[in-house]
This record gives structure tokens, sequence and C-alpha cells, in this order.
């Protein structure tokens, strides 16, 4: 991983390739930024803004190359539209730039503190926080199965430089890019996962990597094959797994499972490493898209190698069902009925619909731990992404004061959640006329009545449902975010869990 480091000082004393500075937009501060930290530019900037070339408006990016150095200037934008994410962009955007061309070392300077303290809802020590987030993120690349050309030094950055104008605050930057790296790190891992091909990321791999993440960290980690699924009576997830060459698996991860005064948060996280459709089959165009449907276990892993990293004092445990869904002879038929490990019978309308099915088995198990909450991540429905495409996501749940945090830790961290109602009439929608429920409610409220089934095996524990679809995989790249998987719902959980109790 790239070598992430905090400095003190103007351009000339800090040695960089190329040097970062986001500008606001309003007048005042614009030339308070560049009397502080870049008083050489001062006439050449200044031209640029009185002629409109460079303003500061959101967006707005110019390089620049004087004797001190190759500088890129980010805007910052309008401050009564400005907030953190702005700075995360900011920061992102600059290292796109960046990645361009030769420039081993970039400099990233933090919005002075006085803009901070005026215009930011945050501290100094967040917007650091921000910078590193939006600029390592930015430099994600999936190049795994992609021939190395050493002699090609673009886009090699080894070190990032975040550096502050404003004496005295170097040393509060030290915890702030410590556990950004550590969270970038961490999305990183998870969005490796979601990328990878189906033939190298099946249930084996998945497994192996949950099972390498409980050693690295030591935390407690049992994998139940197909024999002890059977002996739990699994039969969604055994249902699902039908169809497979490969035997499913059950992985259960406890952090901090000495600490048993304490109420563990369980989550549960969506591991089909391959969605066929089975025998009810997905359109074969951007089927291979359906190597990301384990985005919520990854999601779920990303935040277990956050949390345990940054040594978070409270108790969680991860719940993955793994198997892929496939259409092999012995393959679950629309029209089946298949029993839930809490005696649930389920008819089984369409074999598309088998996330909840798996998902349904890890929920009962879950309360065997009288968690303190139940959060399940899974990109469950196409019709999410319907309501909500890939810029929020759908959240459910059946708790206020669950769903408030969660909401707040996505405004936070820009893993932006919008909740989804679950009233009663369409709980309607999933009876059956011949078993208890249906795995499929019709062609309207698909998102909603997925996460309706869901409810039915939480038990009376608070819970909440993210539906990822829409996010967890994009189709074309956002500033800090690639094409491909986005490892969305780490930065989310882990922010979530860090304001819970220990």
């Amino acid at each position: 991983m790239t070598k992430c480091t905090g400095h003190y000082g103007t351009p000339e004393r800090i040695a960089a390739d190329i040097y970062a500075i986001p500008f606001p937009s309003d007048k005042t501060l614009f030339s308070k930024t560049l009397r502080q930290i870049a008083p050489d530019l001062k006439k050449m900037v200044t031209e640029l803004f009185e002629s409109g070339e460079f303003t500061g408006k959101a967006d707005e990016i110019t390089t620049l190359a004087t004797e001190t150095g190759r500088f890129v200037l980010v805007g910052l934008g309008d401050t009564d539209a400005m907030g953190v994410e702005r700075v995360r962009r900011a920061a992102a955007q600059a290292m796109k730039v960046a990645m361009k061309s030769v420039a081993p070392v970039v400099a990233i300077y933090v919005p002075l503190e006085e803009i901070v303290r005026k215009i930011l809802p945050v501290s100094f020590e967040v917007t650091v926080s921000a910078m590193v987030e939006g600029a390592l993120l930015a430099m994600y690349r999936y190049d795994q199965f992609r021939k190395s050309k050493a002699e090609d030094k673009k886009g090699q950055i080894k070190e990032v430089k975040i550096v502050t104008a404003d004496e005295g605050y170097q040393s509060r930057m030290k915890s702030g890019i410590q556990e950004s790296q550590q969270l970038v790190e961490a999305v990183e891992f998870a969005r490796d996962l979601v990328n990878a091909p189906a033939n190298v990321m099946d249930t084996d791999a998945l497994t192996k990597a949950a099972v390498a993440l409980g050693k690295k960290f030591a935390i407690k980690t049992v994998v139940l094959n197909k024999k002890e699924i059977q002996a739990n009576k699994m039969g969604g997830l055994l249902g699902v797994n039908q169809g497979s060459s490969r035997e499913p698996r059950f992985i259960v991860m406890e952090y901090n499972d000495k600490r048993k005064r304490l109420k563990p948060y369980v989550l549960v996280g969506k591991g089909i490493t391959f969605d066929s459709g089975g025998l009810s089959l997905k359109p074969a165009s951007a089927m291979e898209e359906m190597k990301t449907d384990m985005g919520g276990a990854a999601a779920v892993l990303g935040t277990m190698f956050a949390i345990a990293k940054m040594k978070l004092p409270i108790r969680v445990v991860a719940l993955i069902p793994v198997t892929d869904n496939m259409t092999g002879g012995a393959a679950l038929c629309p029209g089946d009925i298949i029993r839930i490990s809490d005696g649930t019978t389920v008819e089984v309308k369409n074999t598309d619909a088998e996330g909840r099915l798996i998902l349904a088995d890890a929920l009962v198990y879950a309360q065997r731990f009288k968690p303190a909450a139940i959060i399940d991540v899974a990109t469950l429905t196409g019709a999410v992404v319907v309501a909500l495409a890939s810029h929020a996501t759908g959240m459910m749940g059946n708790d206020e004061e669950l769903k408030e945090a969660m909401t707040l830790a996505g405004n936070t961290t820009y893993e932006r959640v919008w909740e989804l109602p679950l009233f009663d009439e369409y709980k309607k929608m999933m009876e059956s006329d011949i078993a208890d429920l249906k795995n499929l409610g019709g062609r309207w409220g698909g998102a909603i009545t997925a996460a309706v089934f869901l409810r039915h095996f939480v038990g009376e524990y608070p819970w909440v449902h993210l539906d990822v679809a829409g996010t967890a995989n994009l189709e074309s790249a956002t500033d800090y975010q690639p094409k491909g998987g986005t490892g969305v719902g780490v930065r989310l959980l882990t922010e979530f869990l860090k304001n819970r109790e220990g």
C-alpha cells in the first residue's frame, strides 16, 4: 500500500513531484489559502481567478508548472454547499491527475484550519481523514491479471504527503492518517474479493480468505461444512446449493469473543460467489457481473478487517453463508418447497431469488448470540437499483434508533442509505397458498418484499437490512470509487461500529 505521511510547511519546504492545493470559491478564503500555502503562486493564480479560468468552483481543476514544481489546483466549491465529502472528492480528483504522469511523491494540502472551523461541520482531524480516504481510494486498481509493465512509471505513486500550512497542527494529523490508512486497506481488501472472477473467488477461496483474515487478527473463526450445515437444518443454504458442483460453507467469525459481557453486533453477509439465476436463468447479457453477488460477504469481511486493525473495544460476530447458484441436474426447481432452519417452509417461486434463502438461515443462526443488533448486507434485488440507482443503499429495518444510527454513519462516510417502508400490506404479498412463505412477492416493490421475507427470521432483535445491489458494483468509475467492486459497506459499517459502546 502507498505510504502516507503528515507534514507541515509551504511547497518550497516539502519535497514532492506534484503539489495539490484545494481552494474554496469564496474570494476572501481563496486569497487566504493562496497567501498562506502558495505565496509564490500569488500573481499567477490571482490572474487565473480574475480571468475566470480557475475560481475554486466544485470539480474545477487546473494544473501549473513553476520553478518550485508542478501544481494541481482543485476547487472546493461554494462555502454554503461545502462538506467533508467535497474535501474527500477534491483529494481524489487531485490524485487522478497525478496518476496520469510520473510523480512518485504527491503532496496534498489540507484546507486551512480557518476554513475547516468556519465552514465544515467537522474537526480538523476528520478533515484530514477524509483527504487520506479520497486520495488513497482513488488510486485503487484491480490489475492482478494484467501483465506488469515495469517500464511504465505513470501512476506509480510511492508516497502521499498530507500537508498543513497551519503551524502546530502536524501532530493532530497522525491519528487521522493512520486510521484512514487502515480503513482504506480494509476497503481495498473487500474490492479485491468482489472483483476476482468466479473461477478464482469460488466457495473454497472465499472461505480461505475468511480463515486467513481470522488468523491474521486472532479472530475466532469456525467454518461449517456440508454435514454440519445439514445438522443445523439450513434448508435455504442447502436448497440453493443443490445445483452446484461445490459444497456450501457457513462462516462464523467472532471478534472479541472472550468479552462475553458484551452483547455482540451480528453482521450477516450474502456470499453467493456466482449467481446464474439457477433454473430461473438470468439473461446472458452482463451475466459476468454476477461474480459480484458476494458483495455483502466482502463488505462484512472488510469490516471485520477494519475493526480488528483499529482494535475497536466492541464484540462483533460475522456470519457468511457461501455457495454459488447454478443449474446442475439436482438444482432447486421453481415450485419446490424448502424448510429453513427455524422450521419455516418456503415455496420457491423463482430460483433467482436465492439470496434471501441463504440469508434466512444465517439470520436464524444469528439469534443464538442474543445480539445487540443484527445487520445484514446483500446484493439482493434489482428493484433497489431501479429505485435508487447507484447513489444510495436501500435500508429497511425494525428499529428506529438503529436506522437513525446507520443513516448518520452513511452521511458521514457518504455511503448513504435511504429508508424504504415495511408496511404490513407488504407482508401479505409474501404469503404462499401452500407454504408459510414464498420467496418472491410479485413484480412490484421487490426490494421491500425481499426485506419483509428477511424480517420473518430475525425474531424480536433490532435489525437493519442493507440492499447494496446498486452500490457494491459500478458500471463506471467516480472520483474515488472504481468501475466494478466498490467495497461499499466497509466504511459505513465501521463508522457505525466506532460509535457503539464497548
